[in-house]
């Protein structure tokens, strides 16, 4: 009996160290992005907003308007590609203690604020990929409030938040994965919008994925509350399904 009990240890995937990694990495990844994706604290008892299908039609028309000016707010180019077959080669840096890829003079950010934050990516694939990598870095970092305020598009979700934010309530969570970005996948792109996911990592193997929408407002890559791509977090075994990525 205990031989059988063994065997049926060993076989079960959900038992394996691999799997308990990636589980503990995911629970992370919802705790710091719930701030993102939900409603801020103290607002339990808010009204839920409008379902994605439709804030993601209600932003991307506005975006589209707004993408008529299309040039990018500190004078990035922008580029005609609709894809990313292989991951660009990087510069990379240390937003806390996430590595984050950097190429001011192509791909952004071409803006670093006096408190570090970045912003300012071009309207590419590339741009949009690193807008992504630094939005969630920030996010994880110390930023939560920043990012609603000016890495945010327009949406009814971003409205609460900042008015949580004008009402001196705490919008970050608290807590801080310790991940780093272990490769991408670009689910669809086009000038206007963008959904980007990411693989992330633990020093201790374990893998997660966190998928994110984009649009392009303001001459710049900004995250829409919520994602119009859907669920948000989810585990991965292993990074098959996407292109090797990564800083460290």
């Amino acid at each position: 009996m205990s031989q059988s009990t063994e065997s049926t240890t060993e076989s079960n995937p959900f038992t394996k160290p691999g799997f308990l990694i990636a589980a503990a990495l995911v629970v992370a990844l919802i705790a710091a992005a719930v701030v993102i994706f939900l409603l801020p604290k103290g607002q339990g008892n808010a009204q839920p907003g409008p379902a994605p299908a439709e804030t993601s039609s209600t932003s991307a028309a506005s975006s589209s308007a707004s993408a008529g000016a299309g040039k990018s707010v500190c004078g990035l180019p922008a580029s005609k590609e609709t894809a990313l077959g292989t991951a660009p080669k990087s510069k990379w840096d240390l937003l806390g203690t996430m590595a984050v890829p950097s190429d001011p003079s192509t791909a952004g950010p071409g803006t670093v604020g006096k408190d570090g934050l970045r912003s300012c990516f071009a309207q590419s694939p590339t741009g949009a990929l690193y807008a992504t990598v630094n939005i969630w870095a920030a996010s994880f970092n110390g930023y939560a409030k920043q990012v609603y305020l000016e890495l945010s598009a327009d949406s009814p979700s971003r409205d609460k938040a900042v008015q949580a934010i004008k009402e001196g309530k705490d919008v970050s969570s608290g807590t801080s994965p310790k991940v780093q970005i272990a490769g991408f996948m670009i689910h669809s792109y086009t000038p206007e919008t963008a959904v980007v996911e990411l693989a992330f990592e633990t020093k201790d193997g374990g893998y997660g994925a966190l998928s994110t929408s984009l649009l392009w407002e303001d001459g710049d890559w900004k995250m829409d509350i919520p994602p119009a791509g859907g669920g948000a977090v989810r585990q991965v075994s292993d990074l098959s399904s996407f292109i090797p990525w990564a800083g460290v």
